[in-house]
């Protein structure tokens, strides 16, 4: 008896864990959606099958564990997260739980409207207006902010130009410009993506551009010089 009443609830407890992932359907229309992860950085989370999945950094299919009706633990975050309603702005919210006892939670990560985006998408479809609203936006907001770091927009602006990808090379390259006027490097990489690209006469535009605020780029000089051989 004691045998056959211990396997009924462990079999009830398994039962019970698995049932336990699902989630109601009023849960799964309010969270469903795009989260600001950061300034230019989304998390994603949707259901398949009443069971939550996000979609963060590139990873898909990240199923966090279940805890209770709102709290789950992502082990790709190292982070416990709940999804809360923030009494000030009525906004849906993933929020952190805190790893201290008796700390105050914050409300990190706001679901975005739908159809929102942020400067990386739009920059991504070649909306270069609304990427560079969006960068100026987080740059007011936070100057030191890793999202509008000169080193980062470079390199993803030439990541693209190796692609081939010369327009979104440019207006990367144009976003830099905007945000860091007087920086010799920035003309000089647009400098590149034009020449690239096949326009000359942007090319040496830009390569003077850079000599203006760094005269001793002998690359630049160098680079006007065999464009001027090449094509007059």
């Amino acid at each position: 008896m004691k045998i056959k009443y211990s396997i009924r609830l462990l079999s009830f407890i398994v039962m019970f864990s698995c049932n336990n992932t699902s989630n109601d359907p009023s849960f799964i229309k309010k969270t469903s959606g795009r989260y600001l992860y950061n300034s230019d950085e989304i998390v994603e989370v949707y259901f398949k099958e009443s069971n939550l999945f996000m979609i963060w950094r590139g990873a898909k299919n990240i199923k966090p564990l279940k805890i209770n009706d709102t709290t789950f633990y992502v082990k790709e975050m190292n982070e416990k997260i709940q999804f809360l309603t923030n009494p000030i702005d009525q906004k849906e919210y993933i929020v952190l739980v805190p790893k201290e006892k008796n700390k105050e939670i914050s409300f990190n990560y706001k679901k975005l409207e739908v159809g929102e985006k942020i400067p990386s998408e739009y920059l991504n479809n070649n909306e270069y207006d609304m990427a560079l609203k969006g960068y100026l936006a987080i740059k007011e907001n936070d100057s030191l902010d890793a999202s509008i770091n000169e080193k980062n927009l470079n390199s993803s602006g030439y990541k693209a130009l190796r692609d081939k990808n010369y327009k979104k090379a440019i207006n990367t390259f144009k976003i830099n410009i905007a945000l860091y006027p007087e920086s010799s490097n920035v003309y000089d990489s647009l400098g590149d993506a034009f020449r690239k690209k096949g326009d000359t006469a942007q090319a040496i535009v830009n390569y003077k551009k850079s000599l203006e605020y760094d005269s001793g780029n002998a690359r630049a000089k160098r680079i006007i010089d065999e464009l001027k051989k090449k094509n007059y």
